[in-house]
């Protein structure tokens, strides 16, 4: 395909994209009650080849040619990347230093009950043939089932809270800090699995010691590294009430390089975007970046990696009722391990049944991060379609129920005492 056929292309798809995002968005909410976030996951997956690929083939293919997914998944990457820095610039780093030790527990909790149901669960999934690579060994399958069962969807638990109005408050940072260590944590056990199928010995230990390192640079040194661009923004805006052009370029410069340095040691660019973020100076340069920035990327950019990901995934491999009934054992367990963990764990650490409730809704979601894992899971050969189908449905199933077992679990009862509503009106 042409330079000229590749760009007609790549707009076309865009408007189908945009389009298909808006009005799946609108109808979640006006009829689902569901935040704008699920919407576009689901029109991500209308999109790929489980629907509009399956009812009409020859028109999915002209609107997303093969060519230009290339071009696609580095949209998406910037888009998820982006929005996750933007996270970052309204994440509340006094309020994870006074509730990490509950966010560790709810972390630790929520990844050690889907390890255990992995333990159990995974020598009955390996005795039907083709769910794993036939060089799986246990517990190669064993950790990357709890690796699956345990993740959270970040992004998107990230997008419900801020779309919740408790982007400023401790429960939503308790939630994002539990969930930010949970997929730190999954991406260093996939890279263990990805070592012992051939990548080396270095890709693990690339993945966990150099995230430690990165994280605590960008987290002791940077902040002090950042500062003069804090005053910079503090002096444009006294004098012409904006961020210059120049200023805005830095920023994305460093955001870049921390998601570059983030992908290449192994870890996601989202947490480069995210960690980055959450050291930026508050106040005018903070205000000004996501006055800039969040539009485009929430409309435009977004959009563009729930796609991608629709565009990996086929429901209809899941065609057999033995593969049904392991899908949905896969979906109790998982909701059972990860809700019922994570509501224990923040029940244990001092919070109120009402709020320990809706953490453990909010970590149950699972959403995109899910199908990241587990594309490359497939992409590396450690799965095969038919599981790489019931994990997709268990994603889908687990972060639609996110954000309406929160309401009733937590937003209801919040909202009849006032508190839910307070909490809106003070985040915007």
């Amino acid at each position: 395909m042409s330079v000229a056929k590749l760009s007609v292309a790549f707009f076309l798809q865009m408007f189908f994209i945009l389009a298909t995002c808006r009005v799946v968005g609108w109808i979640g909410r006006r009829y689902l009650k569901q935040p704008q976030v699920v919407g576009e996951m689901i029109a991500g997956v209308i999109l790929g080849p489980s629907l509009f690929g399956l009812f009409l083939p020859e028109l999915q293919k002209a609107v997303f040619p093969a060519e230009t997914k290339g071009v696609l998944y580095v949209g998406a990457q910037l888009g998820v990347g982006l929005y996750m820095f933007l996270v970052g610039l309204g994440f509340r780093t006094d309020h994870f230093r006074h509730s990490l030790g509950k966010a560790a527990a709810v972390s630790i909790s929520g990844m050690a009950a889907p390890f255990l149901i992995a333990i159990i669960g995974t020598p009955w999934l390996m005795t039907v043939p083709g769910l794993f690579a036939e060089n799986a060994t246990r517990f190669d399958a064993t950790l990357f089932m709890g690796a699956a069962i345990a993740i959270t969807a970040f992004p998107m638990l990230a997008r419900i809270i801020h779309e919740r109005g408790l982007s400023h408050t401790s429960l939503g940072t308790l939630s994002l800090s539990a969930g930010a260590i949970d997929d730190a944590a999954a991406w260093c056990v996939l890279a263990i699995v990805l070592a012992s199928f051939g990548a080396g010995s270095g890709v693990a230990i690339t993945a966990i010691a150099g995230g430690i390192v990165f994280a605590a640079c960008l987290l002791l040194i940077a902040p002090k590294l950042l500062a003069p661009l804090g005053r910079m923004a503090e002096r444009e805006q006294a004098i012409t009430q904006s961020l210059s052009p120049t200023l805005l370029s830095i920023v994305l410069m460093l955001f870049m390089l921390s998601a570059y340095t983030a992908d290449f040691i192994g870890l996601h660019a989202v947490f480069g975007g995210f960690l980055l973020g959450t050291v930026m100076p508050r106040g005018a340069l903070a205000d000004n970046l996501r006055r800039l920035l969040e539009p485009f990327t929430v409309v435009v950019l977004l959009p563009m990696f729930f796609t991608y990901s629709g565009l990996n995934t086929q429901l209809a491999m899941v065609n057999s009722v033995e593969l049904l009934l392991m899908g949905v054992v896969i979906l109790a367990a998982s909701i059972l391990a990860k809700f019922g963990a994570c509501w224990a764990a923040a029940r244990l650490s001092g919070q109120d049944n009402s709020t320990a409730l809706g953490i453990g809704a909010l970590m149950n979601a699972r959403g995109l991060m899910e199908l990241i894992i587990i594309n490359i899971g497939l992409q590396a050969g450690v799965i095969g379609p038919a599981l790489f189908s019931i994990l997709v449905l268990m994603a889908i199933v687990t972060t639609l129920m996110a954000s309406p077992l929160f309401e009733f679990v937590y937003g209801r009862d919040a909202r009849a005492r006032g508190e839910l509503d307070a909490l809106q009106n003070a985040a915007n």
